[in-house]
């Protein structure tokens, strides 16, 4: 059984590389974000950041629960890095330049407070040094160019 998590500022490309990694090995892709909706693991709806305040402890026993049915399975979400290290094999981290997912932000049309928001946070690596925090194995990822599909699969069968 492996649990691969994959997390990172929104608009980076997680959901592009997890479902990549999904399909390379075979695994069920999971859309933590459906999870939380599906089964109302969230406090609350922030109106002006247009976003769930998620229970994340709520979140992590659901998601336990899910990891001790489930085997081999891709996690997609800013929050799966949030997971205790022993339920996860590999965290992968995905990161873009913040100019970057500046013009994907506005492409989608996000309010200036949630795009400030999210710059920030990848400013800062929140996301890396949280996972970091929790003694995740991590492996980082850059989205900023094209990814090179054969030389990150190569990488992440070293790491499996």
């Amino acid at each position: 059984m492996a649990v691969i998590i994959v997390t990172g500022t929104p608009g980076a490309g997680k959901s592009t590389i997890a479902r990549l990694i999904a399909s390379y090995f075979h695994f069920t892709y999971i859309d933590v974000l459906a999870l939380i909706k599906k089964n109302k693991l969230y406090d609350s709806y922030d109106r002006l950041l247009k976003s769930y305040v998620v229970d994340v402890e709520k979140l992590n026993r659901f998601l336990i629960s899910l990891i001790k049915k489930e085997k081999n399975i891709v996690l997609d979400s800013h929050l799966a890095h949030y997971l205790d290290r022993k339920y996860v094999d590999l965290c992968i981290v995905v990161t873009c330049n913040p100019a970057v997912l500046r013009k994907r932000f506005e492409k989608r049309r996000y309010s200036r407070e949630k795009i400030q928001e999210n710059i920030d946070a990848e400013l800062f690596g929140v996301c890396l040094y949280e996972a970091q925090e929790k003694g995740h194995h991590v492996f980082e990822v850059d989205t900023t160019q094209r990814l090179n599909k054969g030389l990150f699969f190569r990488k992440l069968d070293r790491l499996l």
